[in-house]
């Protein structure tokens, strides 16, 4: 049960032989809950203990400084310093080292209990606890610190005493009566040798982990019984028993060493040995105090090994990767070296996923993770980015060559078909290769390089190689596009994006309601305007332009009084942009409906404008988009008409209420009779349809004329008004 024989008794159990009025110990407790301190405060003074106490870390500093202190109970969870920090302090400071830390924490994970015996405890307590447990652990912990301290010392003073005098002979055998006692009872094994390191001690633990029983081991050397290698090299590690007999002071075990028992078996030990001197200071021997720490190291390394591979390939994971990629980077500064980044990305990961699942997918990696590892070299590095990326660092390879391995890669990953309950998929790999040498500037620079590298590939119709160069215009023209991305993220985060719109006005009719464009505008950190054509096909592709239409439409749709109030019309007509991811986002529609609920926009002034290419592309999208949100009352318009596929039998089946033609057309009407006839005939076919047109683009009065006598319904641009700022 512990260090000492223990008798139970019906008010708990009591250590044997102990009064519980004498004076037994000086015990810090360091815990924030005034509960906690008061009930193990009252139990260890009713047992004898002078307690003293802490509510911070701090404050547990400081008071363990104190020579009184020979035992402190410490809490994980403190207001400014956790546990495990004031465990590694006190552990660091030659005045509190060797006072034993017992941790008395709620958590309980065997994470946490390792961690605690990792930063120097000697023993973990969970809460809720007994109280008993604890009297008897702090006993037994006292009870070794004191014998450590002071067991080398009196015993020698004994030996000497008990030549002088029979009564002290007496106090001595008491005396190693408990020592022995204690070395059964302790969870470290314990070897004691003679000086010439010949075996004549062992404790039980010591027998379990050597397979020696004490009888056999007895005057042997210690390194026939204590054989130990490290783990890694298995070669032998030298005897701390022997370092503490020549130098003549404690020693530790080197880190990852391994006892081998008798019967073979192995074991992760830590170990420290110290000598035994006599009464003269004359070394007459040493003693051995080790423990398995099997399972501890066991996890650890699992933690680690967690932490830097990827669970389900086995692959090394981005952080691990990256960190070799900083390694390589430095090289290359230092000496000289070259090397080559390959960032690979899977062309139909996501058709696997969608047709046959998430399993089938992870299946599909494992798969192309085998057929990757068998086209690199050995001493090359594979790792997984994330989802279906994969990175590739070549050591020591010239761009030309890892051109050729990537190509190489590419082939065997087209090869491969990919079965999965008797389906059949053809899978591919794009990849950016990007070289790095002594022109490299940093991790951010070399992974933006390979990634606009294999966005490049994909560009080229997937299944490809792109070599980056620094005067790769297509990668200039998407670095330009990231560094927009950068700032369209900036602006989202901290809405300054800005709403203007512009007149759009009947040109056939006299109809008094106001009809306006809601037009987005964007600035750099310069207030220098950042064109339309510029950031929203950055948007469109890195996946932002829904997060745009979300924070145009929230944004319009809570200043919408406020709006109408400034204009001075309840019942003006507003156009809003949408784009095609939004239209093919369920989620949107769904916000979108709300929005109009939230903040009571009446939708019967509100008018959705969808691009024709948009709409064909996502042409089944677009037909339930327009019909759930024409059931509310709103209206649309087919934008930048004649720009795109230009198909009637699709505008037949789109149930919109306006055709924007193109301002491509408008813009040259006036000295071009074949954009003339264009809108002509596409004004005519949208009338036939019970549409109204509005043309974009009208710069001058000519035009304005021109689409007067044509019957155009609806004119915009600058000879009707140019854009204004909304003042929200």
């Amino acid at each position: 049960m512990g260090l000492l024989n223990l008798l139970v008794y019906d008010s708990g159990i009591i250590p044997l032989n102990i009064s519980m009025n004498s004076y037994r110990g000086n015990i810090l407790i360091v815990d924030d809950l005034p509960d906690n301190l008061r009930l193990l405060r009252d139990t260890l003074i009713a047992q004898g203990y002078k307690v003293r106490s802490a509510t911070t870390g701090a404050m547990a500093i400081r008071a363990a400084q104190s020579p009184a202190t020979e035992l402190i109970l410490l809490d994980i969870k403190l207001p400014d310093l956790d546990g495990y920090a004031v465990c590694k302090q006190l552990k660091s400071n030659k005045q509190t080292e060797d006072i034993p830390i017992i941790f008395l924490s709620a958590l309980n994970d065997a994470s946490n209990k390792v961690q605690g015996l990792a930063v120097g405890g000697v023993d973990y307590i969970s809460k809720p606890f007994q109280v008993e447990e604890v009297l008897a652990r702090i006993e037994i912990h006292l009870t070794i610190r004191r014998l450590r301290q002071t067991l080398q010392d009196q015993n020698l003073s004994l030996i000497k005493e008990i030549e002088e005098n029979q009564r002290l002979k007496d106090i001595y055998f008491a005396e190693k009566e408990l020592a022995q006692v204690t070395l059964k009872s302790i969870g470290d094994a314990v070897i004691t040798t003679d000086a010439e390191s010949n075996i004549k001690y062992f404790n039980p633990v010591a027998e379990s982990l050597t397979g020696w029983k004490a009888e056999d081991a007895e005057g042997l050397p210690l390194s026939e019984v204590f054989i130990i290698v490290n783990e890694a090299t298995r070669k032998p590690v030298d005897n701390p028993i022997v370092k503490a007999l020549e130098k003549g002071q404690t020693v530790g075990l080197a880190n990852h060493t391994l006892l081998i028992a008798r019967d073979g078996t192995e074991h992760s030990i830590e170990d420290s040995a110290a000598p035994i001197r006599n009464s003269q200071g004359q070394i007459i021997g040493a003693v051995l105090v080790f423990h398995d720490v099997t399972e501890s190291r066991s996890l650890a390394k699992k933690l680690s090994w967690d932490a830097s591979h990827d669970a389900l390939t086995g692959l090394i994971n981005r952080r691990a990767f990256e960190q070799l990629l900083l390694e390589a980077i430095a090289s290359t500064q230092n000496d000289e070296q070259q090397h080559t980044l390959c960032y690979l990305d899977l062309d139909q990961f996501k058709v696997v996923n969608d047709t046959v699942g998430h399993i089938a997918g992870d299946d599909l990696l494992r798969q192309v993770t085998t057929l990757l590892q068998k086209g690199v070299r050995a001493n090359d590095r594979l790792a997984r980015l994330g989802g279906d990326e994969f990175g590739l660092l070549l050591y020591q390879c010239p761009i030309a060559e890892a051109a050729h391995i990537a190509e190489k890669l590419r082939d065997l990953v087209h090869q491969f078909r990919f079965i999965w309950h008797n389906k059949l998929f053809i899978i591919s790999v794009s990849i950016g290769v990007v070289a790095i040498d002594s022109n490299s500037q940093d991790l951010m620079q070399v992974m933006g390089a390979a990634d606009a590298a294999c966005y490049a590939a994909k560009a080229k119709g997937r299944n490809c190689v792109h070599v980056y160069r620094q005067d790769d215009s297509e990668l200039i023209r998407q670095r330009g596009e990231r560094q927009l991305i950068s700032k369209i993220s900036h602006a989202l985060e901290t809405n300054s994006f800005r709403l203007y719109f512009q007149k759009i006005v009947s040109i056939t009719s006299q109809i008094s309601v106001e009809h306006h464009e809601i037009l987005l505008r964007m600035f750099d950190e310069n207030e220098e305007l950042i064109a339309p054509n510029e950031f929203i096909p950055a948007a469109e592709r890195y996946g932002l332009i829904s997060e745009i239409d979300r924070w145009v439409i929230k944004t319009f749709f809570s200043n919408y009084h406020g709006i109408c109030q400034q204009q001075g019309s309840t019942d003006a007509f507003y156009a809003i942009n949408i784009s095609g991811a939004s239209i093919s986002n369920d989620q949107f529609l769904n916000f979108l409906i709300d929005q109009f609920s939230l903040y009571q926009v009446p939708s019967h002034n509100i008018c959705f404008e969808i691009t024709e290419t948009a709409a064909i592309v996502n042409f089944d999208d677009a037909q339930y988009f327009i019909s759930t949100l024409k059931q509310i009352g709103c209206r649309f318009a087919l934008d930048d008409f004649g720009s795109g596929l230009s198909s009637f039998a699709y505008l037949m089946n789109l149930n919109v209420d306006y055709l924007k033609i193109d301002g491509c057309f408008v813009k040259n009407i006036s000295n071009d009779p074949i954009s003339q006839a264009i809108v002509k005939g596409f004004n005519d076919i949208a009338h036939a349809m019970n549409l109204k047109t509005i043309a974009e683009f009208v710069e001058d009065d000519t035009i304005l004329k021109k689409l007067r006598t044509i019957g155009v319904d609806y004119a915009q641009g600058y000879a009707i008004g140019r854009p204004v700022s909304l003042e929200l």
